[in-house]
């Protein structure tokens, strides 16, 4: 299976750095084929909304999202890596998710497995209702079948998260696959 990590995190070796890596050693033991796709380094700009695209492309804007649009047709799943900011995905892998509106239509039938894996400073019960509440939200409309979700409460540094068993389920979750 190829599998692409659309890595939302502006730092490579934090918490959800952590998890990436780990998940991908799991699908990799797996046989897995993984690629992760830094969109906070890469050139994207946010959806301008002016559907010329017609939802299925292409996108006026010539950025990467077109590389990123390549590789998810491409692929048998897609893995959300995210830091939890604000309640919420980091803004940079927001804008890739809008932009998916440039290419709905084919990533819709592509019927892709997904994955979150997702980390937090916070600790309380309810730290990631919104962020997987939009997870799967987008799993519904955008037809992905749910692989699973690893969320990373109190792993607020590296250290924090090395010490936790949150490493070791995002390992499982790739190496089920």
């Amino acid at each position: 299976m190829k599998i692409v990590i659309l890595f939302g995190s502006p730092n490579p070796n934090g918490s959800t750095g952590i998890l990436a890596d780990e998940f991908t050693k799991g699908a990799q033991a797996k046989g897995h084929q993984v690629e992760r796709i830094d969109v906070c380094h890469a050139n994207i700009h946010p959806c301008i909304g002016c559907i010329k695209c017609g939802y299925e492309g292409p996108c006026v804007q010539k950025d990467d999202v077109e590389m990123i649009r390549q590789k998810l047709l491409q692929c048998d799943m897609v893995v959300f890596a995210t830091p939890l900011y604000y309640y919420g995905m980091s803004a940079q892998l927001k804008m890739v998710v809008d932009r998916f509106c440039a290419y709905n239509s084919s990533l819709n039938h592509r019927h892709l497995k997904s994955a979150l894996l997702t980390v937090a400073w916070n600790a309380d019960d309810w730290t990631f209702d919104a962020l997987t509440a939009h997870y799967r939200t987008l799993v519904r409309y955008i037809n992905f079948e749910d692989k699973g979700i690893v969320l990373g409460y109190g792993c607020g540094s590296p250290s924090m998260t090395k010490r936790s068993d949150y490493p070791e389920q995002a390992y499982k979750l790739g190496f089920r696959l």
